[in-house]
């Protein structure tokens, strides 16, 4: 008897520690961290924090983030933020960090994410070469995009990078041409055609180009933007006080209205008729 009590408790403990060691678990945080260089001015740094839940990867909403320049010591804190429903936390990089970014023509970025009840702290760099892109244009369409990195303190011709000339639009780029990606020369540059002569600009025709160097293991995401009259006018014609399907209370199309009103009455022709035949067969049944 006194050895089945032992056993008992033995597998009673067991199961106790199973389910401390359970409630303990934390789920793996995984944390990515990109630069981005918006027409060499703006630039800012996006973290994407996600964890594998029943399965699958998934993003992670409401994990506190600190971004750091250099190293994660708190003299390089950059600042903070939260991810989004997307998982995605955003911080422009702020001029206090001049100082730091001037020292050397490479650099590095951290950010690690505060510790929780359901993930550990964890932590995610950034390496990047200085650089950026020009665009220019000559008068028979044709497109030039360079990009240069910084070496010590001069810029030079970056080789063998993949960039996009695209359109940009409000629903996404759309290519100037048939050509996806073009790849950087010994001279850093690149040359595209531009042949959507038909599409649609604003009232003066100008459209956006947009030169760009997406997910670049060395140099980030880069991307710059030129103005050009190359597209269609559009202009734009009101027809709000005129007769239209989709027109305003009381400017329908006359013969939508002929039909509507005289569906209208037919209807409640019949049915009044059934009414004053209802009342008329009552009648005679009293009369009978």
């Amino acid at each position: 008897m006194k050895k089945h009590n032992h056993l008992f408790i033995t597998l009673l403990l067991s199961c106790i520690s199973v389910a401390v060691i359970a409630q303990d678990a934390k789920n793996d945080l995984s944390l990515t961290l990109s630069y981005f260089n918006n027409n060499n001015q703006v630039q800012y740094l996006v973290a994407h924090a996600k964890s594998k839940i029943d399965g699958r990867f998934q993003m992670i909403p409401g994990i506190n983030v600190s971004f750091f320049i250099t190293n994660d010591s708190s003299g390089n804190l950059l600042g903070k933020s939260v991810t989004n429903d997307k998982g995605e936390a955003f911080l422009l990089i702020p001029p206090t960090a001049k100082e730091q970014w001037n020292k050397s023509a490479k650099q590095t970025f951290v950010v690690v994410s505060q510790a929780s009840k359901l993930y550990d702290e964890t932590k995610a760099s950034s390496d990047i070469t200085k650089a950026k892109v020009k665009i220019d244009t000559t008068d028979d369409r044709k497109i030039t995009a360079t990009v240069l990195e910084l070496k010590d303190t001069a810029w030079v011709p970056a080789k063998g990078v993949d960039l996009k000339i695209a359109i940009k639009r409000l629903d996404g780029d759309l290519n100037v041409n048939e050509t996806q990606t073009f790849t950087t020369d010994s001279t850093g540059s690149i040359t595209a055609e531009f042949k959507r002569d038909s599409i649609p600009g604003d009232i003066n025709g100008n459209i956006t180009l947009i030169a760009k160097v997406e997910d670049n293991d060395t140099y980030g995401n880069l991307s710059t933007e030129k103005i050009v009259p190359w597209g269609s006018k559009f202009q734009y014609v009101s027809n709000f006080d005129e007769r239209t399907l989709f027109a305003r209370r009381g400017k329908f199309p006359i013969w939508l209205g002929v039909i509507a009103y005289s569906i209208i009455i037919v209807v409640w022709g019949i049915l009044i008729s059934l009414i004053f035949d209802i009342v008329k067969i009552k009648k005679l049944g009293q009369e009978v």
